[in-house]
């Protein structure tokens, strides 16, 4: 085969593989990286340092007002965040949203109770690797992250509760931050 052909191949390959990997953000922190400092800027609360968040494990859900698939998955959020027989762990949200009025808004109409913080320049969209949303990152207790799952999904079901249990082992109890 030419060197032409190989590297159309190789092109083509690259092509149909990569919608599989979400592209890398500038200073994404990958899974098994431990999470810098940032201050969150409130959306629905004050602002808090993440720092504020190591001592237990940390669902960090990516948003923004405009994503369908964001808004859908946001209920399912709320009932994990509330349910009885819930693993030890904190729940937050972050928007991308340009407005956060806009975000605001929304939190407002749907009667948001978890924390929910607006990302200022980018930063931990960055970070978090948020490259496509929603983005919920699993973040244990040394702010080390476990695991990004793309897309959205039904947080409370029993194989997003496999998931969390298995990420953040055997701890109980969510704390509502």
């Amino acid at each position: 085969m030419s060197g032409w052909r190989i590297g159309c191949a190789l092109l083509c390959l690259a092509l149909v593989v990569s919608p599989l990997a979400p592209a890398r953000t500038p200073g994404e922190v990958p899974i098994g990286g431990v999470l810098r400092e940032a201050t969150l800027q409130g959306l629905n609360g004050p602002p808090r340092r993440l720092a504020e968040y190591r001592g237990r494990p940390l669902l960090i859900n990516v948003w923004a007002s405009w994503c369908g698939p964001c808004i859908q998955e946001m209920a399912s959020l709320e009932r994990l965040a509330w349910r009885e027989d819930r693993l030890a762990f904190s729940v937050i949200g972050i928007s991308t949203d340009d407005y956060p009025e806009k975000a605001l808004a929304f939190l407002n109409r749907s009667n948001a109770t978890i924390r929910h913080f607006i990302d200022h320049d980018l930063q931990m969209e960055n970070m978090l690797g948020a490259s496509t949303i929603p983005l919920t990152v699993l973040v244990d207790a040394n702010g080390r992250v476990l695991d990004k799952i793309y897309g959205a999904r039904e947080w409370d079901s029993p194989e997003s509760m496999r998931l969390i249990s298995k990420a953040f082992h055997s701890q109980r109890q969510v704390s509502k931050k």
